[in-house]
């Protein structure tokens, strides 16, 4: 698999896949990935977002405005089951190395695109962010506290939704590739993807007009589903059945809020939203965090504590959870792919690639002319390091 794909959405797609078992060659320009300078924080010496995604991959540096590059890598075509760039629209097939002559190279390659805004529309030969995507995508417009102003979800979830997204489609295009011997082109876009994450909110507005609101942990749909006070901080609460919200009264001894004919089904509590949440946030605020929560469990309703990542880190379910695990030299950690095979977590197989450190042995690899080798490690300043 070769990667032609810098910042996070195209090598978080491949990250995914190097976790289940691809080998993937990413290709890097001279200067490497940008994202290895994004930081601090850092890990070792590489920012993190470029070290999360990038794990168990090796790294080849090609100056691809050389002639010398695109012959190595036209060979890595010739040679690979897949192809996942994430270039501005159109820089490959202005190098010759589109999706048609890469066909005629591999008839069996999947050719896939990440891209910004797609393949159709005024805006579809323009690049994109993550923050661009959360604004144009609707995501800014409701979240956030009522009356605030928008606020960026805190990850990258347009970025790494798109990777998901183009990882699911390579996974079906090979296996459309077993019945009829033939490659496919596949694409898949930030803008769809922040489209696709406010469904239901596009599917209120276009059925009855309802624009969603900014209501901070809140959910529109469901109440009380929130953050609510306790005497040493907050934990989150989420009453989706009415069953579950009688519990929750006789957890905090409010029959009377009960028995209240304007809580009795979740439409009615959804239109009382805020006497509600009052009244629930009266009871929660007398009790502690731990002592709360353990009674909302042993109850069966829904609650959870506010941690921050540090906090996380020595938290016991996160512990158990083994989704971080030691990177193969036992110097850190690193996250796992979040899925079990017969119960077992794959372990950390690989590091994060140093920038081209792996330039020579692929090319050595692919057969490539000493001429050609030398012309490479040359244009990307990798003779020193690497010969």
């Amino acid at each position: 698999m070769i990667e032609v794909a810098q910042n996070l959405a195209g090598p978080f797609c491949t990250r995914i896949l190097a976790d289940m078992g691809a080998e993937v060659v990413k290709v890097e320009p001279p200067a490497g990935d940008a994202a290895r300078s994004w930081g601090p924080p850092y890990h070792r010496e590489d920012g993190v977002i470029f070290a999360f995604a990038n794990t168990g991959k090796r790294s080849i540096k090609l100056n691809l405005a050389t002639d010398a590059a695109m012959r190595v890598l036209a060979r890595l075509v010739e040679e690979a089951d897949v192809l996942v760039e994430a270039l501005r629209p159109g820089t490959l097939d202005g190098m010759g190395m589109g999706w048609d002559q890469a066909r005629r190279l591999n008839p069996r390659l999947i050719y896939t695109s990440v891209l910004a805004y797609g393949e159709e529309g005024p805006l579809s030969r323009q690049p994109g962010y993550e923050p661009l995507m959360q604004a144009h995508g609707g995501l800014l417009s409701y979240t956030g506290e009522p009356g605030g102003p928008p606020v960026r979800v805190g990850t990258s979830v347009v970025d790494m939704g798109t990777g998901m997204w183009a990882a699911l489609g390579i996974l079906a295009a090979l296996r459309e590739r077993e019945r009829t011997g033939e490659g496919v082109r596949l694409s898949g876009s930030l803008f769809d993807t922040a489209v696709t994450w406010s469904g239901y909110h596009l599917l209120a507005a276009a059925s009855d007009g309802t624009i969603a609101r900014r209501l901070g942990t809140e959910l529109s749909m469901i109440a009380p589903y929130g953050t609510f006070p306790t005497s040493d901080g907050e934990i989150m609460i989420a009453v989706g059945t009415d069953g579950l919200f009688s519990r929750l009264c006789r957890v905090l001894d409010l029959a009377e809020v009960e028995r209240d004919p304007r809580y009795r089904h979740n439409p009615d509590r959804v239109a009382h939203r805020e006497e509600l949440n009052r009244a629930v946030a009266g009871a929660t605020r007398e009790l502690p965090a731990a002592l709360l929560l353990s009674r909302l469990r042993a109850a069966g309703v829904p609650g959870a504590p506010v941690k921050d990542v540090g906090e996380l880190l020595e938290d016991p379910q996160f512990v158990a959870s083994r989704m971080m695990a030691p990177t193969p030299d036992g110097a850190g950690l690193n996250t796992v792919l979040p899925l079990r095979w017969d119960g077992e977590r794959w372990a950390n197989r690989a590091e994060v690639p140093r920038a081209g450190a792996h330039t020579r042995e692929i090319l050595e690899e692919l057969g490539m002319d000493p001429g050609v080798i030398q012309s490479v490690l040359g244009e990307t300043g990798g003779e020193s390091e690497l010969s």
